[in-house]
């Protein structure tokens, strides 16, 4: 493997006869094949994917927010300028850019500008503080990011101990209905809460749309159309910090990110396939590749209506179930149970609403039969990482979903479960080990990381790509499939974000009342996780849950923080002084 990356991303498995035991084949519908053409004219790139859709669907909605409506034609002409605006801000084939932005117009326009380019783009959390983002900038050197305005002191720290040096601020506003815009310049209470919400400072810096507006057109569409993209070039880079808590950059090459995809348009019946294009509701954030590929990749394949929702806050959920009506909602369980919740309490018809995909944590049996009885469309599990682009695994759209599994392989996709100690030993169906995996959709590692690229893959014995090791543990039945057991990395999942335990320790025992911490995940109802701590306070101090709490949230994004405490004597330590987290989960949850 190169220095930078593995040196291909892995590939689809065409000859059936090399597949031993697929007996998921079984419970494939009808209508999904088991191996697809990835090769197709237009489905190369997402750059292809999306210059096709714009020919295609021109005077289609692609996008909604806040009422304003984008055409897939206005689409692709603000994507050439915002092309045209960054090659003149130095991008180049190859380059990286950073992208720090909540769902908005801007920021999946700025994402087609640059992959586009045959740029890369690297997609970061606009919430998060700079000590969060600084191992990030380092490792992939970008040296032109654009920033929610509201992040834009974060930049300018980031700039002094980064290779960053340019900051493109936007005002997410702008791209606002001009009735909106007016009536956030009113001096009412409820509407300056509403505006310091959404909107920042862009003092000293020219904004996003103040450079489009400059940008060229022609020289946009002159430069898209040279661009030399490949289907192995690094599309897009996401940071995921697995075991140890230091953040990675996952590469996804555009082959990865088009056959996850290709697969998920096999994967659910008729999708795309209406006269009226599928409104998808983009509630899930799309710095992850969970909300990146279900919605802002996946709807210019379909032709899809993407509403934004900058986050999933009730009134914007209540009003884009009532208004818009979507027919296409991925999401985790918790979303799920917000919108059942808001169409009882405020009386909203939630039919209509013909598939969803549900991952990140596991979906309680009892949302899924209130979602199905509510909305008259199914609701099925699947399981991914980011280093798959995200998804390897999933239940089929039929009465053969299996409640407590996470599915079967997608097409083209092969799984395994093998020994942890030694992961070429594959395990008897039925006995738990650690899940292997290989597809198209499957990265060829990490940026800069060959010390983690050679832990993170197994070679292949057949000569068909090597094994990505998920680092999660897991049972395969007799007719493949398959259930997670634990997740061997310890990493804490809260309303579909991650959260890595060691990452909060540090903060927490950098505060002077703490002599030591452990922090695990504790279960609820809705199948995600609430952040706890085991502390042991330094002698004299006493538990001050919210300055805690306020010490964390300078150092973390607030879904890190704590929210449950508990003092320790001492915490469970092995002999060799590693703090035990099962035990200390498991006396937190005995309290």
């Amino acid at each position: 493997m190169s220095e930078n990356t593995a040196s291909t991303p892995n590939s689809p498995t065409t000859p059936s006869t090399t597949w031993k035991d697929r007996t998921w084949l079984d419970f494939y519908p009808d209508w999904v094949r088991p191996e697809l053409d990835y090769d197709a004219e237009h489905e190369r790139t997402l750059a292809e994917i999306f210059d096709h859709a714009v020919k295609t669907w021109p005077k289609r909605p692609a996008m909604t927010f806040f009422g304003t409506t984008v055409t897939y034609a206005e689409y692709g002409r603000q994507v050439r300028m915002c092309a045209a605006m960054l090659h003149n801000r130095g991008v180049r084939k190859g380059d990286r850019v950073a992208i720090a932005l909540p769902n908005c117009p801007q920021a999946l326009i700025t994402f087609y500008a640059v992959i586009s380019l045959g740029a890369t783009a690297t997609l970061h959390n606009p919430l998060y503080t700079a000590r969060e983002l600084t191992v990030a900038f380092q490792d992939h050197g970008a040296k032109v990011g654009i920033f929610w305005d509201k992040a834009v002191d974060v930049a300018r720290e980031l700039r002094t101990v980064t290779p960053l040096e340019q900051i493109i601020p936007v005002t997410i506003t702008r791209a606002m209905p001009w009735y909106l815009q007016f009536a956030l310049k009113l001096p009412v209470p409820q509407v300056r809460a509403l505006k310091n919400e959404l909107a920042g400072s862009t003092e000293g810096l020219t904004e996003w749309a103040d450079l489009v507006a400059d940008a060229s057109e022609s020289e946009g569409r002159a430069l898209i159309e040279t661009a030399a993209v490949e289907p192995t070039d690094i599309a897009l880079v996401l940071y995921t910090s697995g075991t140890t808590g230091t953040p990675k950059g996952a590469a996804l090459s555009h082959a990865n990110l088009c056959a996850v995809i290709i697969e998920g348009r096999e994967w659910v019946p008729g999708l795309g396939e209406d006269e009226e294009p599928e409104r998808m509701l983009a509630a899930l954030p799309i710095f992850h590749a969970y909300g990146l590929t279900m919605n802002i990749t996946l709807g210019p394949l379909i032709g899809g209506t993407v509403i934004l929702l900058p986050a999933p806050k009730p009134p914007l959920l209540a009003s884009a179930m009532k208004k818009q009506k979507p027919t296409w909602i991925p999401g985790v369980p918790a979303l799920y149970q917000t919108i059942m919740d808001l169409a009882e309490e405020k009386h909203i018809d939630i039919s209509g609403v013909k598939a969803s995909f549900s991952g990140a944590s596991s979906l309680p049996v009892e949302v899924v039969q209130r979602w199905e009885n509510m909305t008259g469309g199914l609701l099925v599990e699947g399981y991914g990482l980011t280093e798959t682009s995200p998804i390897v695994l999933g239940n089929p759209m039929s009465t053969d979903r299996r409640p407590g599994y996470v599915g079967i392989p997608f097409p083209d996709t092969q799984v395994r479960v093998v020994s942890q100690e030694d992961p070429t030993v594959v395990l008897p169906d039925g006995e738990a080990g650690e899940l292997i995996v290989r597809g198209p959709q499957v990265f060829g590692g990490y940026l800069n990381r060959p010390d983690a690229n050679e832990r993170a893959f197994v070679t292949g014995e057949d000569g068909l790509g090597d094994w990505f090791r998920t680092g999660d543990m897991a049972v395969m039945e007799r007719d493949g499939f398959v259930k997670i057991v634990s997740r061997i990395k310890e990493m804490i999942v809260t309303g579909g974000f991650n959260v890595y335990p060691q990452e909060v320790e540090e903060v927490l025992s950098e505060h002077p009342s703490i002599a030591q911490a452990s922090v695990i995940g504790l279960p609820r109802s809705d199948g995600s996780e609430t952040v706890a701590a085991g502390v042991v306070l330094a002698p004299g101090a006493r538990l001050d849950e919210e300055v805690l709490k306020d010490h964390c949230r300078e150092g973390l994004a607030r879904y890190k923080v704590p929210r449950v405490f508990k003092v320790f004597d001492e915490l469970p330590a092995d002999q060799l002084g590693k703090v035990r987290r099962v035990e200390v989960r498991e006396q937190m949850l005995g309290e």
